[in-house]
């Protein structure tokens, strides 16, 4: 139960935003959005990312407009192409294989809708090391790529995969902390009052 005292909810049930945004606001309520992610041939990476963070962000705020909700949105872009998560083994297989020897980018739109939504985004580079179908093979065999965009966890077993990366690692995960931070203060919303951190 979402108090005034306890304004903040994580519209995503992603246990890595969860595990993040902790560093952020010590305590704040889970409401998954049902928000479908659906992206606009029209718009850039950039803009689909933060687009899909703010229909997160307000199917749940219609809700609860008294309070700060927080929709992301990760995406992974190759070469201009959006990449999502695998459907599947084989897509995860196919996603790596692609990904193998290059370089590409991470994107987590956020939103925060209170009274009028605030967005931004985060923008990371990864570099993937030259993979072999058996690396490949065993990685997706772990289950760990199933649920994450680009078909690994740079937080897992995935790190293995990468050979460097610039920016913010916080967004690679899934959740760019400095951008929530801002975002959050621009909200209206004090990063320092009781019962944050």
């Amino acid at each position: 139960m979402t108090t005034p005292n306890n304004p903040v909810i994580l519209a995503s049930r992603s246990p890595r935003r969860m595990e993040l945004l902790k560093e952020v606001v010590a305590h704040f309520e889970v409401i998954p959005s049902s928000a479908k992610e659906i992206f606009q041939p029209e718009l850039s990476p950039r803009d689909n990312a933060v687009a899909v963070a703010l229909a997160k962000a307000l199917d749940v705020s219609k809700n609860y407009p008294e309070h700060f909700v927080i929709g992301a949105d990760t995406i992974v872009v190759l070469e201009d192409e959006i990449i999502g998560k695998p459907k599947d083994a084989e897509d995860a297989r196919n996603i790596l294989k692609r990904l193998s020897g290059k370089k590409h980018q991470v994107i987590t739109g956020v939103v925060i809708v209170n009274s009028e939504p605030v967005k931004n985004a985060g923008v990371s580079e990864v570099n993937i090391r030259r993979l072999n179908d058996d690396e490949i093979t065993r990685y997706v065999e772990t289950g760990e790529p199933m649920d994450k965009a680009g078909a690994y966890a740079i937080q897992g077993k995935g790190a293995g995969l990468v050979d460097s990366y610039s920016g913010s690692y916080s967004n690679i995960v899934g959740l760019p902390l400095d951008t929530v931070k801002t975002l959050l203060k621009q909200a209206g919303y004090r990063i320092d009052q009781p019962g944050t951190r």
